[in-house]
Parts: structure tokens; C-alpha cells; sequence
């Protein structure tokens, strides 16, 4: 049975996830780049686009303008799975908005440390709230199913 929660590990993911959100929110391109694993088979679902490999989420990043972002973090839940696998999740609200953000991260151990081999940013209105900034639209995926967009 693998390991969970080793206090030894949860304590090292805990300093990467900060590090990332100080970075986020400070909006340091450079650690934020360095904090993804550095393959093809990285991904990161934002918002409003999907990003396929560390190459994607880095030109993402450098090609969007600076933000001033504030963000509240609420029910941070990081769980280690043995050594060298972890994952991170947490609910978000930015200064000013009635929106509720959701992020995911998967975290894994390489030779350079702690990296995020996956990540998704959602967002989604407070319950009772008015949806400010788009209306989301449902659309079929290339195989029928239904899903939702948002341009929020």
C-alpha cells in the first residue's frame, strides 16, 4: 500500500504550492515557468484555453499582460501519494469579484524538484449570484457530448 501523507512530503509540496501562488500573484513569468514540468506532456486547462506541453503554457504566459491579481485562498487540500506524487487543490476568489475560482494542480518530483505536470483554473459564480462577464453556452465536443463554454 503507497504511503499517504507523509508529513516530510506534504511539508515539501506545501513550499512548492506557495512558492506558485506568491509567483502567481506577482506575476513572476519566470518561477511560474520554472514551477512546470518542462515536457510535452504537461497540460494546462485555463479559463479560456487549453495548453498542450510546457512550451504552450510558457508562450501563454509571456504573451499575456501583467495583471494586478489578489487572490483569497480558501480549503487548500494538498494529498501526497507516496514520495514522488502529489496533488493540490484549492478555491480562489480574486479581489473584487463574486466569482469562486477552483484550481487543480498534479505534482510530481523530478531531478529539479517539485512540478506541476497538470493544472486546471475554473470559475464559477457564488451560489445566488449574478453571472457577471459572459453567459455560458452549451455546444457539442468533436464526439457529440455536450459541454459546457464559458467566456469568462
Amino acid at each position: 500500500m503507497q504511503e499517504i501523507n507523509n508529513p516530510e512530503v506534504v511539508a515539501e509540496v506545501t513550499q512548492a504550492f506557495e512558492r506558485y501562488e506568491r509567483a502567481l500573484v506577482a506575476n513572476d513569468v519566470a518561477t511560474l515557468d520554472a514551477l512546470f514540468w518542462n515536457s510535452p506532456h504537461t497540460l494546462r486547462y485555463g479559463i479560456g484555453e487549453n495548453l498542450y506541453g510546457h512550451e504552450a503554457i510558457a508562450a501563454f504566459r509571456s504573451a499575456r499582460p501583467s495583471i494586478n491579481l489578489t487572490r483569497r485562498l480558501d480549503n487548500t487540500m494538498i494529498v501526497t501519494y507516496g514520495r514522488d506524487f502529489a496533488t493540490a487543490n484549492t478555491e480562489f476568489q480574486r479581489e473584487g469579484s463574486t466569482l469562486t475560482g477552483r484550481q487543480s494542480h498534479v505534482w510530481v518530483r523530478t531531478d529539479e524538484g517539485w512540478r506541476i505536470a497538470a493544472a486546471h483554473v475554473s470559475l464559477m459564480p457564488q451560489p445566488g449570484a449574478a453571472h457577471v462577464g459572459g453567459a455560458a453556452s452549451t455546444t457539442a465536443s468533436a464526439d457529440g457530448r455536450p459541454m459546457q463554454r464559458s467566456n469568462v
